[in-house]
């Protein structure tokens, strides 16, 4: 499974971070992309989640 963050996105005070993951389908058996954006500490769960 693939997994990268992308970019870091900063707003006036707070620094961001978009994450991309792919997951497989349950369903259907096909990958989709899911992405989020968030605070940098956080993407690690984000990334262990399934």
């Amino acid at each position: 499974m693939a997994k990268k963050t992308v970019a870091s996105l900063q707003t006036s005070s707070k620094r961001l971070t978009k994450a991309i993951k792919m997951v497989k389908s349950p369903k259907t058996g096909a990958y989709m992309f899911v992405e989020s954006i968030m605070a940098p500490e956080f993407a690690e769960e984000f990334f262990n989640k399934k």
